[in-house]
This record gives structure tokens, sequence and C-alpha cells, in this order.
């Protein structure tokens, strides 16, 4: 595809010619032109698909040669430069055809942007014109789709263009060696929202131009290749593979990270490459390398996957305390833990955060029931986007943790009733801690003296009471349905001293929690 740079100033126009690596991107950049008639005389013979023109040069314009130009070639794509004095010349340039413009100051990545969309609108033009060359896109995109991605080789022949062929490869001939092929996955970052399908499309073309012998295939947000190597070079493919991203980085000013699957003999075995290449790319959260391969992860056994009851009790307790500074500490520092951890794997970490999310909605439950209120009907499930990173699952995980302490607060209400409300929560939330009046009374900013008027006035029965109620029907809920020693159901509950926990249980119950378990599993239908 064909570009012509018109600018009387001749800083402007080698600049324009020098400062991007138009080649690399499968643009051919014509000798620039120093005048507007000086390429009128020469498109019709050169017959640049893209134009590039000052809008203001000694003789005709660049609005005339945009014109006249369109006349010559009607599918001609048009960019005009212009200064921020020449804005109004520059809309009245749009209303007259052409189909983009730019300041002069613009930076090399936006002036790469404006070029790559024109050079998209032509491809698309040519293919809609081409009927025949669209199926062959389109076929050739279904059959990698088949053969690659999903694995489905039993219904024909392997299409030519998957096949190995002679290809040079890191300087180093492939012909009459054994040809591996191997396949790669990429994710391309740094593009606005709207300029992201722009991006991939850039990268899957550069692609195939740096990498000889490559294929590029965009399926959804990813940019998948597949490159031929011989034995004695495929340990090079990460180091060469890293070359071309950090050069394809500089010139496109964007972000890219690759994962790399096994390396397979034979095309047949092409979508075993590519299982291995997407189990890697699982881990794109989870590792700082801009590139790895799946024997770096492959090994992994899985890391940390439910909060331990501390960490539940924590987070109930900062929770109630609603604070985002703290909530959003809290979610940096699990999310920290996990990744530090050099067995975590995408399950594992996803795992760990559920759990968290699921400690939450537990909390919200059981304060809500503590404090009398009804809890809402449904909770929203949390369903974080399949190719978030790290990054973004914690702000993810912190959204969704804030929006439950938001629901609590929200029906809190106001006055003497919300302190004790708020002081009943935080107990329910803090059972397993050594729970005082006066740590309580300070959660809720009152004095111990008001505090414990006002829990008798609301709830009929002391502090202590209240707080030994809750602890017994802990531990009855959790002797009716859980495995555990009765010892270890007392330090959940709050009671290091197991023989204090019994007496006391048996005054509150009539049973020791022995008995208590052994009546409950009774009553249990056969098979549960």
């Amino acid at each position: 595809m064909r570009l012509l740079i018109v600018d009387d100033e001749v800083i402007i126009r080698t600049g324009l010619a020098s400062v991007i690596a138009w080649n690399e991107l499968g643009i051919e950049l014509l000798a620039p032109a120093a005048s507007a008639e000086e390429a009128l005389t020469r498109m019709a013979e050169e017959r640049p698909h893209i134009l590039m023109t000052d809008i203001r040069m000694t003789g005709k314009t660049g609005l005339e040669l945009a014109d006249e130009g369109l006349q010559l070639l009607p599918e001609l794509e048009v960019i005009i430069l212009s200064g921020y004095d020449d804005f109004a010349y520059a809309q009245q340039a749009i209303r007259q055809g052409v189909t983009d413009y730019l300041l002069k100051t613009s930076k090399p990545e936006e002036i790469i942007k404006t070029v790559l969309q024109a050079k998209q609108r032509i491809t698309d033009r040519w293919a809609e014109k081409s009927r025949e060359g669209r199926l062959l896109r389109e076929n050739r995109q279904r059959l990698f789709e088949k053969w690659v991605i999903d694995g489905d080789v039993s219904t024909g022949p392997c299409p030519a263009f998957l096949k190995p062929g002679v290809v040079e490869f890191a300087d180093v001939s492939l012909g009459g060696e054994q040809v591996y092929q191997q396949v790669f996955i990429i994710q391309a970052k740094g593009w606005s929202r709207s300029s992201a399908a722009l991006l991939r499309f850039a990268v899957q073309n550069m692609l195939e131009d740096l990498l000889p012998g490559a294929i590029a295939h965009i399926q959804k947000k990813q940019i998948i290749g597949i490159v031929q190597l011989t034995a004695n070079i495929k340990q090079e493919l990460q180091y060469t593979l890293k070359a071309v991203l950090n050069h394809m980085e500089q010139l496109l000013k964007c972000s890219l990270r690759a994962a790399i699957g096994h390396p397979v003999c034979g095309e047949m075995h092409l979508h075993d490459s590519y299982k291995t290449a997407s189990a890697a790319f699982q881990y794109l959260g989870l590792l700082q390398d801009k590139i790895w391969g799946i024997e770096q992860v492959s090994h992994r056994k899985g890391g940390k996957t439910l909060l331990t009851h501390e960490e539940e009790t924590a987070l109930g307790t900062l929770l109630l305390d609603n604070d985002p500074v703290v909530l959003t500490t809290w979610t940096q520092e699990l999310v920290r833990e996990l990744m530090m951890d050099p067995e975590v794997t995408p399950e594992s970490f996803h795992a760990c955060l559920q759990s968290a999310v699921i400690a939450g909605h537990r909390w919200l439950v059981r304060t809500m029931r503590a404090i009398g209120r009804e809890e809402p009907a449904r909770y929203e499930p949390w369903q974080p986007e399949p190719d978030a990173d790290a990054a973004d699952l914690r702000d993810m995980l912190f959204h969704h943790l804030y929006g439950l302490m938001h629901t609590y607060y929200s029906q809190m209400g106001q006055g003497q009733a919300s302190h004790v409300q708020k002081a009943i929560a935080y107990i329910e939330s803090g059972l397993a801690q050594d729970i005082s009046l006066q740590q309580v009374a300070g959660q809720v900013h009152l004095h111990p003296g008001h505090l414990s008027e006002l829990f008798k006035k609301e709830t009929g029965i002391t502090f202590g009471d209240f707080v030994t109620n809750m602890r017994i029907r802990r531990a009855m809920e959790m002797l009716a349905v859980s495995p555990a020693k009765v010892s270890e159901v007392a330090a959940i509950s709050g009671y290091e001293d197991v023989k204090y926990f019994s007496r006391l249980f048996k005054k509150h119950t009539g049973k020791t929690p022995s008995e208590f378990r052994e009546e409950a599993y009774s009553f249990k239908p056969s098979g549960s």
C-alpha cells in the first residue's frame, strides 16, 4: 500500500518520511513531493493509495490537491496536515471528502494510528470489492480456527498455509532439517478502547512481516501466531520473539506480552501447541515477564484457595469499619500474597479471590440477621471478565466487597438503635476474638457505660450475656454440621479452655457438646 507525503516545507516532509518506519507498517513510502503541482504530475503513474498533504502551500493548496486527486483516484484516502490556525480549513476539508486530518504537532503514534485507519479502510474496501478474496480470507480464518484452535483435523486435508515450508528464521535456513511449529498468544494493550481492534490488526500484520514464515490470526482480543523453527534454534524463539515485540512496542507505542506453547512436529499437532500456549497465557496476570513459555509454569501445583478463619474474621471487622482505604489495602495485600506464592496457578488464584467474595457475603448475611434487618433478596454474583489480569481482578474484588459494605451501611439508619446494631454486627464479625465491652464501645465511638445501658435497653439482656449467647449459638451451628473436634469448635467460638466451654455449653443447652452433636446427627436424613 503506497503513501505520498506532500509539503512545501522540507523539514516537515523529510521528518514525516524518516521519523516512522513505514515499511514495517506495510506501507510503501513514495518519494515526498514539494508541491501540489509535483504531486499531481506523479499521481497518475505512481497511484498512491494514501495522500498526506499540508493544507497551505505555495501554489495550489492542500484542499485543491485533495479535490483534484480524488477526481484522478476516486478511492484515494486523503489526510490533511494543518496548524492550529487552519482548523476552519480542516473542517471544510472533512466536508469535501477528506477522510482525516492531523495537526503538524501530532506525535508519531497519532500519525501511525491515522494512517493505519486509512489502510484498514482501504483493505476493507478491497475485501468488499473482491468477493473471491473475501471468501478466501474468511475460509483461511475458518480453517485456522478449525485446525489450530478447535483441533478438528478429521474432516479434510491440512490447508497449505498451515504446512511448514522452507523459510529463513534468525539467519538460519530451515531447508533440509526437521521443522517444528510453535504457537504463541499475544496480548496487545495501550491504545484506547475504540482503537484496540486497530492495534491488533497492526500487530498481526507486523508479525507476519518481521517473523519470516509466521502466521498470525486475531481471535477475539488475542493475536495467535505460529512460527516455524528447527531443533537447534527452537530454544531461541523466546529471545527472538522478545526482540520483535520490543521493536513493535517502540513503533506502535503500546504494550505487548506473549505466552508460548510446546513446539510440535507436524501440522496435525498444532492444536496441542495451541492448548499449551493457551494454558500458559492464563498466567498473564500472575507473572511479570514479557514473554514466558509453558515449561515455566506447567510444574505448579496450585497455591492457597481459601481464606483462613482468622482472615475471614479480619475481613468482617474491616467491612464494619466502612473505610474504603483500609479495604483497598486489604485487597492489595491479599493479591500480593497470592502472587508471591511460587506454586500459584490461575485456578487457585481465582478460587481464593472467590473465597473472599463468599466470606464477604457470609458476613453481610450474618450481620444483617444479627441486627434483625432483612437481608437483600439476592446478591449479584462476582463475575470477573475472562481477560482480566491480576490488577483488574484486585480492583474488581475491592468494588464487590465495597458494594457489600455499602449495602450494610445503607440499611443501618441513625440514632441510638444504630449504635447497638453496629456493636452487635461487630461482635458477630469478631466472634473468635477476646471481645470486651471497652473494645466494642471504642468501635462504635461510645463510652463503655453508655453502651452497656443502651445494650440492655435495646436487647433486654446484658452485653456479657449477649456475647455468650451468640458464641454458644455459633458453636451449636458448627457442631451440627462440622466434623471439627469439640476443642476446635470451642476455639473458633472464642473459648481457649475446652472444659469451661463444655460447662457453659451444657448450662445453656442442657447437653454437653458431644451429646448435642449426637442428637443433631440422629435427626439427619439417611445418606446426608
